[in-house]
């Protein structure tokens, strides 16, 4: 083996003959607690009256939370978990959108070594079947359910058998079971203290669950430790989240990694205030992030692409917006899926414009499986494509494959397995414990390695045409997006086995109306057969196809699409990623028309 070190990476050779190496960060990782509940403890000695928590009260008003409070409360519904009998066995299942109530459950049953397990909201709302969440059920066997809201929550206890389980509520007066205010009541006893004791860095935490968006969703293992550790890393990254105790205003679901791990417990880590937005990237939601973001300067600014699609030209047209969204903002982290580079470059134009100074773009790459960060850009080493090098304590190992690296992990952050399922722990590693995440990178320049790495999509979604020649998908959709501006939302690559390709897109709505002056009541029909809107479509593939000439680059057509990704055909996560190989698979009839021959009148022949 050799090895290559750098001020930013360690790079070192391995003796095989495809080329494989491992990364790392020449930077140690620094010294972490064993257990979250230690960071709570902390911030409510140091600072009880700070604000932790904020969220819209009934009266629109913002209700707090401190860190005092929060350790009470915790203190006070871990004992009555403790007196219903719970065990790591028995975890806690929660039914909820975020909110300073579904907070205090999860701090309160990882506090005695309870694993919390917050399930997809939609799962139980938007679901016609529950499958899902009868899975879940199954799989985690709760001795506990928290649903926020007995009326809207019981459609889904109604799928469920809950015989035997303790029902817990944010309700005044529930029909069944016990408000969580009354356990709040509770008195602490020395059995609090003595379960806390004995949580320790392998200690369960939360089973989170994967998306679903190829299978029924798996049950990933967090432990104390992974999530201590990831939040080390990160501090280690961005020494402004110590420098400056982070307020959010942040939406991300918190039975997700990215808003549930990295978020959450970065600003219980550091000292902050996350403010809970009740509004969405979607139509009729989104007024709701935007009085927000007018009331709360955040200093550091996280959401999907999709978020920052829709947020990105209100801050154009509105600078009093603009004003108070970057008057303390010390970074704007997008992450789950590549931002597009015109949109990158539209948010650095707009903070110099309303500042005088670009502001700093983060990002990082990660998964359910690793707590969730892997890598991450650092200050001033950023572009849209980039995902920075691994974070202080992890090893990256790149294995070739065709053109682009395997990407697998391993480190302190990484999980010990899937819950109660072994088989498909043993598939998920390695011969070296290296946690095969399935996805693709590579160097953004392979003579400057400090630039770092480029997210090259997923290996299982890559597909050859009928020359065998390999096509990167989430390169290609990027690319796609790019060149159609603003006019996509998303899309999905076609073309397994077949001459050339084509994609399967879903409109941006309120772009394609304003280009084709198409009232917003008319039908979805009228507005995706538009000619304006074709015509921009269409020319903004040409001049892609002229600078992307290879098959595996160029676009032949183009089907843009009324009926949105469905959820329960595991289409589309609540997060907004789609599934490449669902989509396909259940609009097989669309694809047929893609490629029809002669071409379908709806098709975008570029």
């Amino acid at each position: 083996m050799a090895e290559a070190v750098s001020d930013v990476v360690c790079i070192e050779t391995l003796h095989d003959p495809e080329g494989a190496m491992i990364l790392r960060s020449p930077r140690g990782l620094g010294s972490y607690p064993d257990r979250l509940g230690d960071y709570l403890v902390r911030r409510a000695k140091e600072s009880p009256d700070r604000a932790f928590l904020a969220a819209r009260a009934a009266d629109d008003r913002w209700q707090i939370l401190t860190f005092g409070e929060a350790l009470k409360s915790a203190e006070s519904v871990g004992q009555a978990l403790l007196d219903f009998g719970l065990t790591p066995e028995r975890p806690v299942m929660l039914l909820s959108e975020n909110s300073i109530d579904h907070a205090i459950m999860q701090l309160a049953a990882m506090h005695v070594g309870i694993p919390a397990a917050p399930v997809s909201p939609a799962y139980s709302l938007v679901s016609q079947d529950h499958a899902k969440l009868r899975h879940i059920f199954d799989l985690v066997q709760p001795g506990l359910i928290y649903a926020s809201n007995q009326d809207r929550f019981a459609g889904a206890l109604a799928s469920l058998d809950v015989r035997g389980v303790e029902l817990v509520t944010s309700d005044r007066h529930p029909m069944r079971g016990v408000s969580l205010a009354e356990l709040m009541k509770t008195k602490p006893g020395t059995g609090v203290g003595d379960a806390f004791a004995r949580v320790g860095r392998d200690t369960v935490a939360k089973i989170l669950f994967t998306s679903g968006s190829t299978d029924l969703p798996k049950g990933v293992i967090n432990t104390h430790g992974m999530l201590c550790a990831n939040q080390q890393m990160m501090a280690q990254l961005w020494p402004v989240l110590e420098a400056h105790p982070p307020i959010l205003v942040d939406w991300l679901p918190w039975n997700h990694t990215f808003g549930g791990n990295h978020n959450f417990n970065m600003v219980l880590r550091n000292g902050g205030t996350l403010y809970i937005d009740d509004g969405r990237p979607v139509p009729g939601a989104f007024e709701r992030t935007l009085q927000n973001l007018r009331e709360v300067s955040p200093t550091v600014y996280f959401n999907v692409p999709k978020g920052f699609t829709v947020l990105v030209p209100r801050l154009d047209a509105d600078r009093e917006l603009a004003a108070a969204f970057f008057r303390r903002l010390d970074m704007v982290f997008s992450a789950a899926a590549a931002l597009p580079q015109p949109l990158y470059d539209r948010i650095v134009r707009l903070s110099r414009e309303v500042t005088g100074e670009a502001v700093t773009m983060g990002s990082g790459w990660g998964a359910t499986e690793t707590s969730p960060l892997i890598t991450g850009v650092g200050p001033g080493n950023a572009t849209a494509s980039s995902i920075g090098l691994p974070a202080p304590g992890v090893e990256l190992k790149m294995v070739p494959n065709g053109r682009t690296f395997e990407l697998r992990v391993r480190g302190p952050n990484v999980t010990p397995g899937y819950f109660r399922n072994e088989e498909l722990t043993r598939a998920a590693f390695d011969e070296e414990g290296f946690y095969k995440i399935g996805d693709a990178g590579k160097f953004i320049d392979p003579k400057d390695p400090s630039q770092g790495l480029a997210f090259d999509g997923r290996i299982t979604e890559d597909f050859k045409l009928s020359t065998g020649t390999w096509v990167q998908v989430g390169k290609l959709r990027i690319a796609v997006l790019e060149a159609t501006s603003p006019l996509l939302q998303d899309l999905v690559v076609c073309g397994h086995n077949r001459d050339y390709l084509a994609v399967l897109a879903w409109p941006d709505v309120e772009r394609c109306r304003e280009v084709a002056g198409v009232a917003s009541d008319d039908d979805l029909t009228v507005l995706i057969r538009s000619q304006e809107v074709l015509s921009r479509v269409r020319e903004g593939l040409q001049d892609y196809n002229a600078r992307n000439k290879g098959s595996s680059t160029r676009v032949e057509r183009v089907l843009l699409m009324t009926e949105p990704p469905d959820m329960d055909a595991n289409e589309i996560t609540d997060k907004g990623y789609v599934n490449q190989r669902a989509c396909l698979e259940n609009r097989s009839d669309l694809v047929a028309r893609l490629f029809a021959d002669p071409p379908d009148a709806d098709v975008i022949v570029v």
